[in-house]
């Protein structure tokens, strides 16, 4: 049964993960059909590299340490208290993850660098500091805890805690005694997806770092697009994939032993309003940080948009509907139609995703030996493996027959399909195994069959966390860039590729397009997560 669930991910991941990178990594360390090993010591030996190794390992660290430190009380906010507008906010915090990172890199150069509102009001700027980068990253990673972390937090059972308080333990070692241990997967989960999407940080480190700053990324793009030199670009790569392989290992050891079956109750009897002081400092804290963190980039974005040479209008959006608006010559149909190229291809994506993900981590809901290890391993790979690897890949892999698809509009959401997988694992792994299995075995018992008893037992507990890993993968979907740019067709881009375009002319006009249509990805995102936020209360209760 394992198997069976297990052999349709396997299957996916060998023939579009696995064999387009393969194919990247020989073409860098082949010459005359021979392996040229010797290269990688080359490679690392150099100094600059070895400044650059360093760089990408403490700053996803440190990044990793600050996005927790500030999302989990987010994620407590939003698991145990009720309050207006909540599910606005919970939409809202998680659009940033599907702005592509260059929209996010200006828009923190406007509030950061020369000219912005830091410099305007106090003549402080931090551009071209690490502190930039961090603060970049906890406005992408944010939602990653919020969501990963609350969605467990708000089906823990209250009584748990409060038993042990009646026990005699404080309020914090109740906390840390029971509450804590329940959520150290989902903890752990959410640590290993931003430390791995900060170790492999592209735009955001190009734009807001400068010169002087470099990731893993960042350093194979300018060796394979600006220097040409593959095979400096292929020893990066692999040691990349090994130090992503390194810590998934690790990841696998360590959580294996701190799961443990939990009892997971309706999310509607665990929220509840603020009681005291206390807690409503908290929640105007978490809301004071949403404000500052999110929103004020998210302005930024806005007020540029409408800020045209006449003053404020739509004047950019008006543009965007015409080819070639202001003699530029970047699109070969409307820029508009980039909205929906990008809806559709994240709606095939997302299904993709939930139907490879869903079989991967109902093979991996009970504990297993290192073969099926190995495969949770693999299915975070395409997470710390460079974007720019697998979309290159793609293009020199899938060029013929029977898998000739250069100019089939399926690859598109294949590549975004493969990084939305290990959010869709991530997310309902944590309460697959939480699930009781007394409970499957007494439906076994009487007489279920295994596709029925996880119908009837596993699919009414976690089917508030397919939604959450359908919107995941929607969002991650919509914002994907990496691998996208350089596969997507000119005549139908994605809203992701074409904010790059037009970003990367010169112009009054085409900055200003970019970021209307940064706009308008913001609020596509926004109103999506709030659709889903209303089907999934109307279905199951407040989440």
């Amino acid at each position: 049964m394992r198997l069976g669930l297990m052999a349709v991910p396997v299957a996916f991941f060998a023939l579009f993960f696995a064999y387009p990178v393969t194919a990247i990594v020989g073409r860098g360390l082949k010459a005359g059909g021979d392996w040229q090993f010797g290269r990688i010591g080359d490679v690392l030996a150099r100094p600059d590299i070895l400044d650059v190794l360093w760089f990408t390992t403490w700053q996803a660290l440190a990044s990793t340490a600050l996005t927790l430190l500030i999302a989990l009380p987010g994620a407590y906010v939003f698991a145990r208290f009720d309050f207006p507008g909540k599910q606005v906010l919970r939409a809202v915090v998680t659009v940033p993850f599907v702005l592509p990172t260059v929209v996010v890199g200006t828009a923190f150069l406007a509030l950061l660098g020369r000219g912005g509102l830091l410099d305007e009001l106090w003549g402080v700027r931090l551009d071209t500091t690490v502190w930039a980068i961090l603060l970049a990253h906890v406005f992408f990673n944010y939602a990653v805890v919020v969501r990963t972390v609350g969605g467990l937090w708000s089906q823990l059972d209250l009584r748990q805690e409060e038993a042990a308080r009646v026990l005699g333990a404080g309020r914090f070692a109740a906390f840390r005694r029971v509450t804590l241990p329940a959520l150290a997967p989902a903890v752990a989960a959410a640590a290993l997806m931003v430390f791995l999407f900060t170790f492999t940080s592209f735009g955001v480190v190009q734009i807001l770092g400068g010169p002087a700053y470099s990731t893993l990324e960042v350093e194979v793009y300018r060796q394979t697009a600006q220097l040409l030199d593959l095979p400096t670009a292929a020893v990066l790569t692999l040691v990349q994939f090994a130090a992503v392989g390194g810590i998934l290992a690790v990841h696998a050891a360590t959580v294996r032993r701190r799961e443990r079956a939990l009892k997971l109750v309706d999310p509607a009897q665990t929220s509840r309003r603020p009681r005291g002081a206390g807690q409503w400092a908290l929640l105007g804290g978490v809301l004071l940080t949403a404000l500052l963190l999110i929103l004020l980039p998210l302005g930024v974005l806005v007020e540029r948009s409408l800020d045209g040479a006449g003053g404020y209008g739509f004047g950019y959006y008006e543009a965007l509907q015409s080819v070639g608006a202001g003699g530029s010559s970047t699109f070969l149909v409307p820029p508009l139609e980039a909205v929906g190229n990008s809806l559709r291809y994240a709606l095939v994506a997302t299904l993709i995703a939930l139907v490879i993900g869903g079989l991967a981590a109902a093979a991996l809901t009970r504990r297993a030996g290192r073969l099926v290890r190995g495969f949770d391993a693999l299915l975070m790979l395409p997470l710390g493996v460079s974007a720019v690897t697998v979309g290159f890949g793609f293009l020199i892999t899938l060029d013929k027959p029977p898998l000739d698809l250069r100019t089939s509009w399926i690859l598109v959401p294949l590549a975004q399909a493969l990084v939305g997988v290990p959010f869709v694992v991530r997310t309902m792994l944590p309460v697959l195994r939480a699930v009781d299995d007394r409970l499957r075995e007494a439906a076994a018992v009487l007489g279920a069959s295994p596709l029925r008893a996880w119908r009837e037992v596993d699919l009414p507990l976690v089917r508030r966390a397919v939604l959450v890993a359908a919107g995941f993968a929607f969002a991650v979907s919509l914002g994907e860039f990496g691998a996208t740019v350089f596969i997507a067709r000119p005549d139908n881009p994605t809203l992701p590729v074409a904010v790059a375009r037009l970003l990367g002319r010169s112009g009054e006009l085409n900055y200003g397009q970019a970021m209307a249509l940064s706009t308008i990805l913001m609020l596509v995102c926004a109103v999506s997560l709030l659709l889903l936020e209303r089907i999934r209360t109307d279905r199951s209760g407040e989440f």
